[in-house]
């Protein structure tokens, strides 16, 4: 007789998921770091307006990059299923698919730079000085697409096959070179939101060339022989589109719901788009966190798929849901107790900080549903069950976060703005979380 659903005991594979997660997190938390530098640099300028710049350029390389997010979880989810099945080729080849994937796309973006900005700044609203800004700092940045997207790959590649170490290592490269090229070009040079730009694109490139490296030096990977006429197998480059079309839309439906909540916040006025880029700046750094359990989610859900394990799949989602709620909870409570001592480092501009204090709670609802709508996408990414994320995206856009936020719009109301934020979070953890549900419930019948 089948166990119940509810039922958890001690997973035999506890030790590796708790040193993917560490691992993860660590390699994870070294991104956000550099990126609150960005925003201490910036925000300790005389000038607010480049802050509030990069934060408005910011969602246009959102819809840039994260659109194009889909790469490295595509690459993570069929890599790991492949190594599960014990196909080191398959492995190699997805690897290969992805990666000259990830390169036409990046030159395109360079080559079409100019229309892109023009139609991504249009979407926004800003007041001239801020848009300056943003443009300069898009200019500097755009550079990077080609790195950033290869990137990508590499990442999702490794922890396709449970090397995170190595993704650590690069992750480090990255953020340490972004934060002292931060410091040299914004300090020392004093070119603001350009140098700000400029710095991440060159660290890219610097990440880039120890990934590969990296990989160079696995003699394996060298040595394996493969058939080039199966890097083009028709089946396979489908499977690849299906999956990747699916996360496309869920991504760019992600992204469009955080440039609305931006674009809405910035017709406020300056110091409401201030506030709210600082908070966001809390969730996308808590994010970060949750993503390390997530990352680990997804290597192991990939490997347990390919190897037909599904009472681990269960366990893997109950211990990783357990902790990524822990995780969120306590970085909103963190934020919520001491809003002065934590925002305070980030900006030294007082109407700001007392601004964003009415608006700190939020980060309760957001980050505790958002933790685990994090992990549950991490957890069907590695099942590469690209529907299930896509279908649950549109319904949390459509009615979680569309509805609340004309209200919110109509009334000029940031509070609604949050709860719309909020609700669209609830309703991405439902809707995974009942699909998750039913996936196990027929298995356990069965």
């Amino acid at each position: 007789m089948c166990s119940p659903l509810i039922t958890f005991q001690r997973p035999t594979f506890l030790r590796q998921f708790l040193k993917l997660t560490a691992v993860n997190v660590l390699s994870n938390v070294m991104v956000p770091i550099a990126g609150l530098l960005d925003v201490a640099f910036l925000g300790h300028l005389a000038d607010i307006r480049h802050l509030a710049g990069v934060s408005l350029a910011t969602v246009v390389f959102n819809y840039l990059y994260w659109t194009f997010g889909f790469l490295r979880m595509s690459t993570t989810g069929m890599t790991a299923q492949a190594i599960g099945r014990g196909d080191e080729e398959e492995a190699l080849l997805i690897g290969l698919r992805h990666g000259i994937l990830a390169l036409l796309l990046g030159v395109a973006i360079v080559i079409l730079q100019v229309p892109l900005r023009q139609i991504g700044f249009a979407m926004l609203s800003a007041t001239t000085e801020v848009a300056t800004a943003g443009e300069a700092f898009y200019n500097a940045l755009i550079w990077g697409a080609p790195a950033t997207l290869v990137n990508f790959v590499i990442i999702g590649w490794l922890l396709g096959r449970s090397q995170s170490d190595r993704v650590l290592i690069l992750t480090l490269v990255n953020s340490g070179a972004n934060v002292a090229l931060d410091y040299w070009f914004i300090v020392r040079l004093n070119w603001a939101s350009a140098g700000a730009g400029l710095a991440t694109a060159l660290s890219q490139y610097l990440m880039l060339l120890v990934g590969l490296v990296i990989l160079s030096r696995d003699g394996r990977l060298i040595q394996m022989p493969f058939n080039r006429r199966q890097l083009w197998d028709a089946s396979a480059l489908k499977t690849v589109l299906v999956l990747n079309r699916d996360i496309l839309i869920r991504t760019f439906a992600l992204i469009s719901t955080f440039a609305v909540f931006t674009n809405l916040g910035s017709a406020l006025g300056t110091i409401p788009l201030t506030a709210n880029a600082l908070l966001m700046q809390v969730v996308t750094l808590a994010a970060y966190f949750i993503d390390g359990i997530a990352f680990a989610t997804e290597s192991l859900a990939g490997l347990f798929q390919g190897q037909g394990k599904l009472a681990q799949l269960r366990q893997l989602a109950l211990l990783a849901g357990g902790l990524s709620l822990g995780v969120g909870v306590l970085f909103a409570i963190a934020f919520i107790s001491y809003p002065d001592s934590l925002f305070g480092r980030l900006t030294s501009h007082a109407p700001v900080l007392l601004y964003l204090k009415q608006y700190v709670l939020w980060l309760l609802p957001v980050l505790g549903f958002g933790s685990l709508a994090y992990m549950l996408d991490g957890y069907f990414l590695g099942l590469t069950d690209g529907r299930i994320l896509r279908q649950s995206m549109l319904q949390a856009v459509l009615l979680g976060f569309v509805p609340i936020a004309l209200i919110a719009w109509y009334h000029h109301s940031n509070h609604g703005l949050w709860l719309a934020l909020a609700l669209f979070m609830a309703v991405r953890a439902f809707t995974l979380g009942w699909r998750w549900f039913r996936h196990h419930h027929k298995a356990v019948v069965s």
